[in-house]
């Protein structure tokens, strides 16, 4: 047997021990992003092959815990992709404001960079004090350091020029604090921020929401999956709701392309339309 087929079903075999054991289904992630990410951790492991990594996670959790986090990319920053939140700005929060409340969920949220930021929007927009943010991940390594908002000094520039561009109101300085070689976030933009772990892969719909945020998480998915995770979006919002996507991501011949109109396809926009009213 080839070489190659022997490492898939060694994959194959991975991937059904971690859902058995851990309920963390990533058997239909893309193949070769897996693929990559398990020679990545089998690398720094003490292991020789993939199938030696089974038993040890099945009876060591922290050993798994170090694995799952080699399936999570927390590659991120502040105002990422700035044009987006001008956008978000200029074409989103004007239908925000006609709301007393606003619910909002940044799924796949790492380690919190763009939860900040679009608490940043809705305080400059004065309409923080009345919203409530979900910020989830899998990866509860990552949401630790998104709870904690501590931030490395050298990333201060990049994001304090994302921010400008991104169309920020006032002097990036003002949302945070520098001491002991790191930066830490305003406890101001925390108060209305929930962190919590879910899975997009098997956990359910977080209800009633205005703005969901999902950027740059689903191009490590399969098809099959993503329609899945785009079904959990479409239910999860209001009507006229918004969904926003990553630059590779995009509501095409998806099952939920007809719930959706594009608000602006370039920046991948989207706002869920109402349903038609009943004769």
């Amino acid at each position: 047997m080839k070489a190659n087929r022997v490492e898939a079903i060694e994959v194959d075999l991975l991937l059904q021990a971690i859902f058995e054991r851990y309920g963390h289904d990533f058997r239909s992630y893309a193949r070769a992003s897996i693929n990559r990410r398990v020679k990545h951790f089998l690398a720094d492991s003490e292991c020789t092959t993939i199938s030696e990594l089974i038993p040890k996670l099945l009876h060591d959790q922290t050993f798994f815990e170090k694995m799952v986090r080699y399936f999570s990319i927390t590659v991120t920053e502040m105002f990422r992709d700035p044009l987006v939140y001008q956008g978000i700005r200029e074409q989103v929060v004007p239908a925000l404001k006609t709301y007393p409340y606003i619910r909002v969920w940044n799924a796949g949220c790492a380690t919190g960079e763009e939860t900040y930021s679009l608490a940043i929007v809705l305080q400059e927009e004065g309409m923080y004090d009345r919203a409530t943010l979900f910020a989830t991940d899998f990866n509860d390594a990552a949401l630790e350091k998104a709870e904690e908002a501590i931030y490395q000094p050298e990333k201060i520039r990049e994001f304090t020029s994302n921010y400008q561009k991104a169309g920020g109101k006032n002097s990036f300085s003002s949302y945070y604090h520098a001491r002991y070689g790191a930066v830490t976030v305003d406890p101001s933009l925390k108060k209305n921020i929930t962190f919590a772990n879910h899975n997009l892969v098997t956990d359910s719909v977080f209800s009633e929401m205005h703005l969901i945020l999902c950027r740059n998480v689903m191009i490590y998915f399969s098809k099959p999956l993503q329609d899945r995770v785009l079904r959990l979006f479409s239910d999860s919002l209001v009507p006229n709701g918004f969904l926003c996507l990553g630059s590779k991501e995009n509501l095409a011949f998806s099952e939920v392309s007809d719930h959706f109109i594009p608000v602006d396809e370039k920046l991948r926009i989207y706002q869920k339309k109402r349903p038609p009213v009943a004769a």
